[in-house]
């Protein structure tokens, strides 16, 4: 099977944004990729500018750590307009060097940073990754796997 990356924010998903950086959601996150042995997961939160990829993994249950397997490179936007759709095209440029045409999705609490909204799990900031969003992670791997899952790419530059 195809692998399916994942590509996580942190804060407002893991955990509440502005609250204990405890990690209280990610035992419900990794329900969802323990279904999903075809899913890869790679950092696309601020923590990656911060932590090197051991210490983001060592995060993770022990079967999951395996899966952590990289961050997304860093762009520095140089205007304010170009603040829009950035994670989006970090992820498009690890996507490029990396990944190739493989499946993805975002699992973020920021809609701004992904205008592909189809491969986007929003997660509510106040409350993290909650039972409604893996449900949704769900169905959009379920998709994947039949080959059901059609979504417009971005218009945004990669």
């Amino acid at each position: 099977m195809n692998p399916v990356y994942v590509f996580l924010d942190f804060d407002g998903v893991t955990h509440p944004w502005g609250e204990v950086e405890d990690f209280r959601c990610l035992p419900e996150l990794e329900t969802v990729l323990r279904d999903y042995p075809e899913t890869r997961v790679v950092i696309a939160s601020d923590w990656r500018t911060l932590f090197s990829l051991p210490k983001l993994a060592a995060r993770f249950s022990e079967d999951i750590r395996p899966r952590v397997i990289d961050t997304t490179p860093t762009i520095f936007p140089r205007k304010p307009d170009e603040l829009y759709g950035l994670r989006e095209r970090e992820a498009h440029q690890w996507l490029a060097r990396k990944g190739g045409d493989a499946q993805w999705l975002a699992i973020d609490d920021a809609p701004g940073n992904w205008p592909t909204r189809a491969r986007l799990v929003l997660t509510d900031f106040k409350r993290g990754f909650t039972d409604e969003d893996a449900g949704r992670m769900r169905r959009m791997l379920d998709a994947f796997r039949s080959g059901e899952f059609k979504a417009p790419e971005t218009t945004a530059p990669a």
